[in-house]
């Protein structure tokens, strides 16, 4: 199905190449990435990450990396998977960590 009219264009307005496709935002006042989720047949944009915090990363290498990453793992009980596309904890996950 066709991405709806008004969905382009608060794609344009943000300047992202695609649906579910996240692109960072350094000059946003509090957050680093914005992405225009799609599930089903939902949109919605999405803004996730605090702004000048790098994730540790799928596999961090230092002890520090390492706490690091445990400790936004519980912060945000985020040891499963999260349930939706629509949620910033999801893109956090997939992105940031």
């Amino acid at each position: 199905m066709a991405v709806p009219e008004r969905v382009k264009n608060k794609m344009k307005e943000l300047g992202l190449s695609g649906v579910n496709k996240p692109k960072r935002t350094p000059n946003h006042k509090t957050k680093s990435h914005v992405v225009m989720a799609k599930e089903g047949e939902q949109y919605r944009v999405v803004r996730f990450g605090q702004q000048g915090v790098e994730g540790a990363g799928k596999n961090p290498k230092s002890e520090k990396d390492k706490a690091r990453k445990r400790s936004y793992y519980a912060r945000h009980d985020a040891q499963g998977k999260p349930k939706s596309k629509l949620s910033a904890k999801y893109w956090s996950h997939r992105v940031k960590w």
